[in-house]
């Protein structure tokens, strides 16, 4: 009989399996993983850098049980984090807040977490999913399709549903025939379909906006880079607000021109109006937006692209200023959980102990993602599968300690 099986070889089941380890090197460890090789979503974060992790994160980073997230991120922050990579020899690089490895490339991360799991003595498998668990008195036996195994503690780092074939739900399945209960799961960190006949019009255009989401969830205001989409909207602070689409009504506006306040926008477009009356109006926003969407914005406000400046009064280049600093979109859903990094919802909380063991199952734990907790984008979700795996993994260690 071992230990510990780690079911998952993602962020969470890799750095708990390593940190079990340096703890304890005599606690015998095996890692199931159902892909070909550890790691692959790590692999693809970040676009391919992985963004590993974030120098301010604070719980308001944070939804699902964010006083949880914050509990484990108090035990094994950002400083500690980096010391241990920088251990495996993986140096973090800062950007803003952001924390990147050195490296720039989200494989060498997966590869340091492996070696470290091998030569300390982890015992990867895999290709081999864990498809039952059952318990036997204060024994867990697993399941797979090469017979069963009996440990004395479980650990669930499985993931979500985010991320397409990379997504799963086998730890919900788990946790569930384990007696827990699942929180809904909706996908996180994603893109916004939206109405699209605007959108259609604008496909393939950038530019930097105040986003401000609102439903039955509540409000949200990011600035950031926006990308017009057949389907809807992209971008960083899409992403950002994205959770909120879950609710009822919700409602996206982008301020296309923050910069400016409305009164001093319209006063300066009807400056240029009154000095070029002859000018089409096609050219309203030539040399100060992009030309497309001034054009699309004039046409959404009634006023023909091949009228002259002179056609438009004072009062109608306020209409089209309102609408440049509040251009209104209905939610429709998200790209789905084939294009989300993360996961909202998962297993209660409620039913784990600070430490993360089941109140439920002693010996049986869960870390990141399979979790009700989910973070902004910005390298907080890995930032919490980290901490969260070496919360665990202490933990782990003492109840087993005990037990012996």
């Amino acid at each position: 009989m071992k230990d510990i099986a780690v079911i998952g070889g993602g962020a969470a089941g890799l750095f708990f399996a390593v940190a079990v380890k340096r703890i304890k090197p005599d606690v015998s460890v095996v890692l199931y993983e159902a892909r070909d090789r550890v790691g692959k979503k790590i692999a693809v974060t970040g676009n391919g850098r992985c963004n590993i992790s974030n120098a301010a994160a604070l719980p308001a980073n944070y939804h699902g049980d964010r006083e949880l997230a914050a509990k484990c991120l108090d035990t094994f922050g950002y400083e500690r984090q980096k010391a241990f990579f920088e251990s495996l020899g993986v140096p973090f690089k800062l950007e803003g807040e952001k924390a990147f490895p050195r490296s720039l490339q989200a494989a060498s991360v997966v590869d340091a977490l492996r070696f470290a799991a091998e030569e300390s003595g982890v015992e990867l498998r895999v290709g081999l999913a864990v498809e039952t668990v059952k318990r036997d008195g204060e024994i867990f036996i697993c399941n797979t399709e090469e017979g069963s195994e009996r440990f004395r503690s479980v650990v669930v780092a499985t993931g979500g549903k985010a991320g397409g074939k990379l997504g799963n739900e086998s730890g919900y399945d788990i946790l569930r025939s384990l007696g827990h209960k699942i929180e809904p799961v909706y996908p996180g960190i994603v893109q916004l379909k939206t109405d699209n006949a605007v959108v259609r019009q604008l496909k393939g255009i950038k530019v930097d906006a105040v986003v401000k989401m609102s439903s039955s969830l509540g409000n949200r205001s990011e600035f950031g880079e926006v990308l017009f989409c057949d389907y809807g909207l992209s971008g960083p602070p899409i992403l950002q607000v994205s959770r909120l689409a879950i609710g009822e009504h919700p409602i996206v506006t982008l301020d296309l021109v923050p910069d400016y306040d409305k009164e001093v926008l319209g006063s300066m477009l009807f400056e240029k109006v009154k000095r070029y009356p002859d000018r089409p109006i096609s050219e309203l926003f030539t040399g100060f937006l992009h030309k497309r969407i001034g054009q699309v914005v004039t046409k959404l406000c009634g006023f023909p692209l091949d009228g002259v400046f002179s056609d438009l009064c004072e009062k109608d280049i306020m209409v089209i200023t309102d609408h440049l600093k509040c251009m209104r979109f209905k939610v429709q859903g998200t790209t789905g959980f084939e294009n989300a990094q993360v996961t909202v919802g998962g297993a209660s909380t409620a039913q784990f102990f600070d430490n993360l063991m089941s109140k439920k199952a002693k010996g049986l734990f869960a870390v990141g993602e399979v979790l009700n907790v989910d973070g902004d984008c910005g390298g907080y979700n890995l930032a919490f599968a980290w901490s969260s795996a070496y919360v665990a993994a202490n933990a782990a260690v003492s109840y087993l300690s005990d037990k012996k």
